[in-house]
């Protein structure tokens, strides 16, 4: 597609250009540019910065880069293929088209962005050695659901894995500062919500903490720091978690090691900020120690819990089930679910990961919740 405000030809054999490209077919020289509604003129490495910048070649600028794009997506796999039916697409992404499709939407121009960026990257190539906006997605969200290696991802879409473990990273952190916001926010009216939790009205949050496996680290500080019983490899990394009363994530903390205690995690999340008398956490004993957090009440020594006691108990508990079904939908994403392969040490990535697959996860709470 050529544009009508820009001219290309060929500055040493005077043969004149229909389309855009980067040599001359003729004498293999670089072309130049001329834009008709500026007057500006350059060769082809300076082209697209003179596009970001002039008020004439912007706009067509970007509508062919949208039409360009949304032909890739429609065409190339592997989301012209799980497209074709939602089975399909829930198998491979945990979503069907509709919510890909919403997911898209909310990072659409981030993603196309990434791609410009790209495409202008491998102009010299004569093959699309990059994924189009919705394959970036889509093939992210294949990775987080099952956590394949990016050496198996870079086979099936005949990249190299280099490239995968960028763009990997970059979609996630796009994920992070688009999806993550929309989907996870502390309810501005959490005092005046009414909860269906018995006579306690002012327990409007529910706190609980989860581990992802990590290998055994081999610094015999990271093993101390690392560790955690009810792992799989007995070292973990820690977050915590705290849903509302319509069971949606509303608050994921940043990632510790294995070893450092609940009610610590609690204290530097910044969750007890929002606490007060009319807003008040439910949580296990773990979490015993602050006033506004209400645990099970313990048995007193050599007696037996009052029956108003054991209720508030049994409500308690009730509650708390919540919270610990959400933390098995999470674990449900393999990248969570599984033994971590990212480096232990660097808490910001696996941060960012945790709150982007929590993310996820409410979106599919969305449409299929825990308790109807």
């Amino acid at each position: 597609m050529s544009f009508s405000q820009i001219e290309w030809d060929c500055s040493r054999c005077g043969s004149t250009v229909t389309d855009r490209r980067k040599y001359c077919t003729d004498c293999h020289s670089k072309l130049t540019w001329t834009c008709n509604g500026s007057g500006k003129s350059g060769l082809y490495t300076n082209y697209y910065r003179h596009c970001d910048r002039c008020s004439y070649c912007t706009p067509q600028l970007e509508e062919e880069k949208q039409q360009q794009f949304q032909a890739l997506n429609d065409k190339q796999r592997p989301w012209s293929e799980w497209r074709r039916t939602g089975a399909s697409c829930i198998q491979h992404t945990g979503y069907d088209v509709e919510q890909v499709q919403e997911l898209y939407s909310m990072c659409e121009q981030p993603l196309i962005n990434y791609c410009s960026h790209r495409s202008e990257q491998l102009t010299n190539s004569t093959t699309t050695s990059y994924l189009s906006p919705m394959n970036l997605l889509v093939v992210t969200l294949w990775h987080l659901k099952h956590y394949h290696t990016e050496r198996y991802i870079a086979s099936e879409l005949n990249l190299c894995q280099p490239a995968v473990n960028y763009f990997l990273s970059a979609v996630v952190d796009i994920l992070h500062s688009c999806v993550y916001p929309e989907l996870i926010s502390l309810p501005a009216d959490m005092t005046n919500r009414r909860t269906p939790h018995g006579h306690e009205q002012n327990h409007k949050l529910i706190v609980d903490s989860t581990f992802i496996a990590i290998p055994e680290p081999y610094d015999s500080e990271q093993r101390k720091a690392s560790y955690h019983a009810k792992s799989s490899t007995n070292y973990a990394l820690k977050v915590q978690v705290a849903c509302d009363f319509h069971h949606r994530i509303v608050h994921v903390s940043e990632c510790y090691h294995g070893s450092v205690h609940d009610i610590t995690i609690l204290r530097e999340s910044g969750l007890l900020e929002h606490v007060n008398d009319s807003v008040q956490i439910i949580a296990d004993k773990a979490y015993v120690g602050e006033e506004y957090v209400a645990n099970p009440r313990n048995k007193p020594h050599g007696r037996e819990l009052r029956n108003e006691d054991k209720n508030f108990n049994r409500d308690i508990n009730s509650a708390r089930a919540a919270i610990e079904n959400i933390n098995q939908r999470l674990k449900t994403y393999a990248i969570l679910g599984g033994i971590y392969r990212g480096a232990i040490d660097d808490f910001h990535k696996a941060t960012k990961i945790v709150q982007v697959v929590s993310a996820l996860c409410n979106l599919n709470l969305n449409k299929h919740p825990i308790r109807r």
